[in-house]
C-alpha cells in the first residue's frame, strides 16, 4: 500500500519561484567585473532569469543541451543557474584556472553549445576558440555598450541585449526531477578532468541539507557571501540554500581574493556567513592583522576544498568572534559530505583546545550521506577513531558514475559506494577525520604517516604562514616526510623550532627530518596546496640522514 500523498518534483525552478514569492525584495548585492555595485531583490532574479529561459528557447534550446559559463560570482551568473536548468537545460561552470588546454578539452567533451563569459575572460576565449567544435555563440555577461570593440571572438553578443525584449514570466516546465541541471568537472584527478552531472533532485535535496542547524545554520536575518567561486561545485551550493532559506546573497565578483574587498563588503553589507578555501582565510586574516581591523557581524564561516590549520580557527574565534567550522565534500558529493559545527554540549565537554582540534576535523555527515572506511581489500574497518583505511561514500546527492566516463574511473564500485581517494577514520560518535589523500600518503618503514596532521601542526608555528608535508625516498625506510615551509614573513623557523611543534604530540617516528623554505606555495586550480608541483619541484631532494 502507498501513502495518499501528493507527488510533486524537486525541481530547482521551484526554489525560484518559492523565494520570488515570499521573499521578494530580498536584496542580493553583486559586484561587478568592471566596477560598480547592483541590488535587487529575488522578485526581480526570477523576472530576469525566466527573460534569459526565453532567450534560449529562442535560440533553440531543447532538453539536456549544455549551457557553458567562465564568469565569477555575480548576478548575472545567479540567473544562468536558474533560467538554463529551469527549462531543462544543464548549466556547466567551467573553472577558469585550469590549463587553456584543459579548458577546450572540457568543452568539446560535453558539447558546450553557447558560452557565457565575464570580460576578465575574454582573451582566454579569443586563443581557445579555435579549438572549440560545439560553440555556436558566446555571450558577454554586460550590456551592448560595455562590449569590447575587439575582442578577436566571432559571434560575440551582449547578455543584456540577449534578454532585453523576453518575457519576464515563465510558466516553468514541470520537469521528471532526475533531469540533469548542473554539470561540474573536477580538477582533482589524473589524465582528463571528470564530469559531475548533478540532477534537479539532487540539487534541491543537497540545498535542504546545507540548510539544516549543523551545517550551514543559516535564514532569514542572515546574510550570506559565497568566497568559494560559482565555478568550484555550484558555490557548495549557496545560491540555492541563500533563497530556500530568504537569506540575503553579496557577491564579491572578481575581488575573492581581495582582503580589503572582501572586508568592506562584510561590514556594509553584514555579512554573517561565508564559506571560502584555507588560502582566502588566511589572506583575509593577514589583511586584517596588517590593517588592525576586526570583524563585526560575520559570526560563522565555514572552510573546506583542503583540510583547515587550526591557527585559522583560533584567529577567528579569539579576534573576531567567528566560528569556523570545517567542511569536507567533493565536487562528486555536490560537495557537502559532512560539517564540524558542535553542539553547546561538546563545546564544554571539550573545552577550547578540544573545540579546536574537533573543529579541524571534518565533522558528522547531514542525513542523506553515508560513511564508510574499508582496507585494501575492501572490508570494512571500526569506527574506532584509530583503523585509518579508505574512505567511501553513498547518499541522495554523490554521484553515481561519470559523466561520457565509459566505465574508464575504477571510483564507483559494484555496491553502490563511491571511493572518495581520502585515506581517514572515523570516531565512534561518527566524527570524520581525514587523514590524508590517498595519492599523499607516506608510509615510512611499513607505516602510515599522515600528513595533514603534521601540517596542522606546523602552521600553529607563529612563524609559518602555509606548511605541506610530502614523501621523498629513504634507502632505509623506503619514505620519509619533507616539511615544505612558507615563513609567515617575521622570520625563518629553524628545524629545532619546528620539531618542538611535533614533540610529544605525535611519534617521533613521524616527526620530518627536514625542512626546506619556499617563497610562495604552489595552488591547483581550486586553490589548494599543489603537493604534485611540490613532489616535482624536490625530486631531486636527499634526506641529509640518507647514507645511500
Amino acid at each position: 500500500m502507498q501513502g495518499l500523498m501528493m507527488d510533486r518534483p524537486l525541481l530547482i525552478s521551484s526554489i525560484l519561484d518559492y523565494a520570488a514569492s515570499n521573499f521578494a525584495t530580498t536584496e542580493i548585492v553583486s559586484l561587478g567585473t568592471g566596477g560598480g555595485e547592483h541590488r535587487y531583490g529575488y522578485a526581480e532574479l526570477a523576472a530576469r532569469s525566466a527573460r534569459l529561459a526565453h532567450a534560449l528557447r529562442s535560440l533553440g534550446l531543447e532538453t539536456g543541451d549544455r549551457v557553458a559559463t567562465l564568469a565569477w560570482n555575480n548576478h548575472r551568473h545567479l540567473e544562468l543557474y536558474y533560467g538554463v536548468s529551469g527549462i531543462g537545460g544543464v548549466i556547466h561552470t567551467i573553472n577558469p584556472r585550469l590549463q587553456p588546454e584543459q579548458i577546450a578539452w572540457i568543452i568539446n567533451h560535453a558539447e558546450d553549445r553557447w558560452l557565457f563569459v565575464d570580460t576578465t575572460f575574454l582573451p582566454l576565449v579569443a586563443a581557445l576558440q579555435p579549438h572549440l567544435r560545439s560553440i555556436e555563440r558566446v555571450f558577454v555577461l554586460e550590456p551592448a555598450d560595455a562590449m569590447p570593440a575587439d575582442s578577436g571572438i566571432e559571434s560575440l553578443h551582449s547578455y543584456e541585449t540577449l534578454i532585453a525584449d523576453q518575457p519576464d514570466q515563465m510558466d516553468w516546465p514541470e520537469l521528471d526531477e532526475h533531469t540533469a541541471a548542473g554539470l561540474c568537472y573536477t580538477s582533482g584527478t589524473t589524465g582528463h578532468p571528470k564530469g559531475v552531472l548533478y540532477s534537479h533532485r539532487s540539487t534541491v535535496l543537497h540545498a535542504y541539507a546545507t540548510a539544516m542547524a549543523d551545517t550551514a545554520s543559516s535564514g532569514r536575518g542572515d546574510t550570506i557571501m559565497p568566497v568559494v567561486p560559482m565555478f568550484h561545485a555550484n558555490a557548495w551550493g549557496l545560491p540555492y540554500l541563500a533563497p530556500i532559506v530568504g537569506a540575503r546573497l553579496v557577491f564579491p565578483g572578481p575581488k575573492m581574493a581581495d582582503g580589503a574587498t572582501l572586508y568592506s563588503l562584510m561590514e556594509d553589507e553584514q555579512v554573517t556567513y561565508t564559506a571560502g578555501v584555507p588560502t582566502i582565510w588566511m589572506a583575509l586574516l593577514q589583511w586584517l592583522r596588517d590593517n588592525d581591523r576586526t570583524l563585526t557581524s560575520l559570526r560563522y564561516a565555514t572552510v573546506g576544498g583542503a583540510a583547515c590549520p587550526p591557527s585559522i580557527i583560533r584567529e577567528f574565534a579569539e579576534r573576531h568572534g567567528v566560528i569556523t567550522a570545517q567542511g569536507w565534500g567533493m565536487t562528486e558529493t555536490s560537495p557537502l559530505g559532512s560539517m564540524s559545527l558542535l553542539s553547546a554540549q561538546e563545546e564544554v565537554a571539550l573545552g577550547e583546545d578540544g573545540q579546536v582540534e574537533r573543529r579541524a576535523m571534518q565533522g558528522r555527515p547531514p542525513f542523506g550521506i553515508e560513511l564508510r572506511v574499508t582496507d585494501d581489500d575492501g572490508q570494512l574497518l571500526p569506527r574506532d577513531g584509530e583503523s585509518a583505511g579508505r574512505l567511501q561514500v553513498r547518499g541522495a546527492w554523490v554521484c553515481s558514475s561519470y559523466f561520457r566516463d565509459d566505465g574508464q574511473s575504477d571510483a564507483h564500485g559494484t555496491d553502490g559506494w563511491f571511493d572518495t581517494g581520502d585515506v581517514a577514520v572515523i570516531h565512534p560518535d561518527g566524527w570524520l577525520q581525514i587523514t590524508d589523500r590517498t595519492k599523499d600518503v607516506i608510509k615510512s618503514g611499513g607505516e602510515w604517516i599522515s600528513s595533514i596532521e603534521l601540517e596542522n601542526l606546523a602552521t600553529s608555528h607563529p612563524d609559518v604562514a602555509e606548511a605541506a608535508v610530502i614523501a621523498r625516498p629513504h634507502s632505509r625506510w623506503t619514505e620519509r616526510p619533507l616539511l615544505v615551509v612558507r615563513p609567515s614573513g617575521k622570520r625563518q623557523p629553524t628545524m629545532n623550532d619546528l620539531r618542538a611543534q611535533f614533540t610529544g604530540r605525535v611519534p617521533d617516528w613521524w616527526i620530518p627530518e627536514d625542512a626546506v623554505y619556499i617563497d610562495e606555495m604552489p595552488l591547483t586550480a581550486t586553490g589548494k596546496i599543489s603537493k604534485l608541483t611540490l613532489r616535482e619541484r624536490f625530486a631531486d631532494y636527499r634526506f641529509p640522514s640518507d647514507g645511500a
